[in-house]
């Protein structure tokens, strides 16, 4: 059952009704009330997670330019399309989706300035300055303006985009701001209906989400782009969330949906990779009895598998996803990507390959990526195997420059990274890549993942030796040996980390620390193995010793590949180094 909003409580709608009788539920009304329109939107976002995509547009369209609550339902399933086909069509139909969005939700703000509003709140005279309908108009009017925001980053190839889109932030971070004001306020004055409830939700959303995202924030990028007076408590943040994901409102599945990717792929990519699964299990699980089929909802069920080591199942759980749906490709794109990875895993690269070929042929996302992943699959197949695919695998890794594309006016890092690396093959007489595969999944913290497996870890450190023992008899050294050497030993340090073998760990580490003036490529080894090295002594309980090898790599080095994703892990060290007890071993 989902609960929905109504003025007079909850009132429990089954969810098969909701997508089954969706239009015959609700009588065209020549005015939609706030009641009303906040029951269709829920009844859409149920539409969205049955896989009924069309259907939840097609509910919310009629009224999507007269109530601000179909025009930011309709807008959101938009966006959420755009952002994961990065077709330009579709980022130019959401942009002008959230435009008329925007103007809609104006209609229904106060004339007047919400500051003003706010001081004769705070005087307790004329607490119905700001109708309900206007404290909602604020909310809608922030949430499509951060929609408004991320599609900006990704639309244009100009700084000017970038500064626009942060302007954007900065408004609606402030309209979140007056409205947590409004909310305790409003509660001071006995504000507790069902619309104050799903206000209260749109709040805790907005603000949970803000704070989680500037708190992952290095203080340089911060500065950078001089968001002035904006700070991030992660707790706070997580607190906020969890709050709104408990609550009976129309956005409490977004706060569930938002610590979801907070757990499954933040915590990962751009932290030390401590998700907490636990959570993210507790969270899903009553969706998953809600919606069995919902591809959304499996996608996540079988990610947290992939992060539990339990590649099998997770395996099982992403076709069951692609065969829930055919609507949205998109979700298929994202499972062939899970399913590269869970396959590279284990070393079934023909498996992994296949996958990698899909994405070349299906997905818009980053070709630059997906054929650098594929040609770096292939590299790690025996000659006779990858003649059986029809592939070349020097051209494959030539086409990668040809590729790049350009978001924001900015290269994607991991791409400037595929790029360089690929150049080797560019020349005349082309120098391989050592185990590309396997630095990929560095480069998306997949040994974090892979660590939960000693077996799979065992096999990959057999890979690593072979690796080693080659160049160690490689009769002609090229210019590349040194880095590749590097390259190596520091990916055999991850493996022997997870397996427990930290001196061994340690040993392969410092070894790349010596090689720094030999290093003349791939200089983001050094840096990177001063985070490892830094997290390795965490984990030994010697925390001054982590903290001063982290800060080395974050005061000493700069204009290395990925800078900008291991400040972001830096970051995240140094911040859980600061909240651990000192005296633990």
């Amino acid at each position: 059952m989902a609960h929905v909003g109504n003025g007079a409580g909850n009132i429990d709608v089954d969810v098969e009704d909701c997508f089954e009788d969706a239009f015959d539920r609700i009588p065209v009304a020549s005015k939609m009330d706030l009641k009303t329109s906040i029951e269709e939107c829920s009844m859409a976002l149920n539409l969205v997670l049955n896989n009924k995509f069309s259907e939840a547009l097609d509910l919310l369209k009629p009224w999507a330019k007269d109530s601000m609550y179909h025009a930011l339902g309709y807008s959101s399933i938009l966006v959420m399309q755009a952002a994961m086909t990065f077709e330009h069509k579709d980022i130019q139909t959401a942009m002008a989706t959230i435009k008329e969005a925007l103007q809609t939700c104006q209609r229904f703000r106060k004339r007047n300035t919400v500051v003003e509003s706010i001081s004769s709140l705070v005087s307790k005279q004329g607490a119905d300055n700001l109708k309900e309908e206007e404290m909602h108009a604020e909310i809608c009017y922030a949430e499509c303006l951060l929609q408004k925001a991320s599609l900006t980053f990704v639309q244009d190839e100009n700084m000017i985009s970038f500064i626009k889109g942060g302007i954007k932030i900065r408004t609606s971070y402030q309209i979140y701001k007056e409205c947590q004001n409004m909310l305790a306020i409003s509660q001071d004055l006995g504000g507790s209906n069902d619309t104050f409830r799903q206000f209260e939700g749109g709040v805790k959303l907005g603000i949970g989400s803000f704070n989680l995202m500037l708190s992952l924030l290095p203080g340089r990028i911060l500065r950078l782009l001089e968001f002035i007076g904006f700070s991030g408590n992660r707790e706070f943040g997580l607190s906020q969330l969890r709050e709104g994901a408990a609550s009976h409102s129309l956005r409490a599945i977004l706060s569930v949906l938002t610590l979801l990717l907070y757990h499954t792929y933040v915590c990962l990519i751009l932290g030390t990779g401590e998700g907490n699964l636990v959570e993210a299990e507790a969270l899903l699980e009553p969706y998953l009895d809600k919606f069995p089929k919902g591809s959304i909802i499996l996608f996540y069920a079988a990610r947290i598998s992939v992060l539990r080591g339990n590649f099998e199942k997770a395996q099982l759980k992403f076709h069951e996803c692609i065969a829930a749906q055919q609507q949205w490709k998109q979700i298929h794109h994202l499972c062939y990507w899970e399913l590269m990875w869970s396959h590279s895993f284990q070393q079934q690269w023909l498996e992994a390959y296949r996958y990698a070929d899909l994405l070349c042929k299906e997905s818009r996302w980053s070709k630059a990526i997906y054929v650098y992943q594929k040609a770096a699959i292939l590299s790690m197949l025996p000659e006779e195997e990858v003649k059986k695919t029809g592939e070349n695998v020097v051209e494959l890794f030539k086409q990668v420059e040809g590729l790049k594309q350009r978001l924001a006016g900015k290269s994607i890092p991991t791409e400037k990274f595929a790029v360089r690396k690929s150049r080797r093959y560019s020349s005349p007489t082309p120098v391989k890549l050592v185990i590309p595969a396997l630095e990929m999944m560095y480069v998306w913290n997949g040994f974090t993942i892979v660590g939960k497996r000693p077996d799979l870890t065992e096999g990959l450190l057999i890979t690593i030796e072979k690796a080693e023992q080659q160049l160690s008899n490689d009769p002609s050294p090229s210019d590349y040996h040194p880095d590749d050497q590097c390259l190596v030993q520091m990916l055999k340090g991850l493996c022997l980390k997870h397996l427990g073998r930290l001196l061994q760990a340690e040993l392969c580490f410092t070894q790349v620390l010596s090689s720094e003036r030999r290093i003349r490529y791939d200089h983001y080894l050094i840096p990177f193995t001063l985070y490892e090295l830094g997290l390795l002594y965490k984990q030994q309980g010697d925390f001054p010793k982590a903290t001063r090898f982290i800060e080395n790599a974050k005061q000493n080095y700069k204009d290395y590949s990925m800078e900008s994703r291991l400040h972001f892990r830096i970051h995240a060290a140094l911040s859980s180094l600061k909240g651990s007890p000192v005296s633990t071993p």
